[in-house]
């Protein structure tokens, strides 16, 4: 049987004035909730479900690569570990690219463009 909201609604007001929402754990404290803006709406759901039950999708894994990496690249004091971290950048954005996710994704790090230009050419 499949609620509407309506009645989904009117069943969370009246558990609310029977109290059965009182005194619960964490109550009156900000919720800390997973940035997921990147996630489309659709997919949220599915991904906190999975992400609850210890299982994180391969394109969210490999954002938070590339997050890490492009931090990696700007914190970088010496060339090799600026090339270190553009080859690796550049792998993280080509599977993503290739898993039909990225979309033609380039770094968000305008330091990343112009770093591979300065090596060899555009960024892809």
């Amino acid at each position: 049987m499949l609620l509407t909201e309506a009645q989904i609604e009117a069943q969370l007001t009246d558990a609310a004035r029977r109290g059965e929402f009182d005194d619960l754990p964490g109550s009156g404290q900000p919720l800390e909730l997973d940035d997921d803006s990147a996630v489309p709406e659709e997919l949220r759901m599915a991904y906190r479900v999975m992400k609850n039950a210890g299982h994180v999708p391969e394109v969210v894994q490999i954002r938070g690569e590339i997050a890490s990496v492009e931090a990696l690249l700007q914190a970088a004091d010496d060339e090799a570990s600026r090339q270190h971290a553009a080859r690796r950048l550049r792998v993280l954005l080509d599977r993503l690219n290739r898993s039909g996710h990225g979309r033609g994704m380039v770094s968000e790090s305008g330091y990343f463009r112009q770093l591979c230009e300065r090596m060899d050419g555009p960024a892809r």
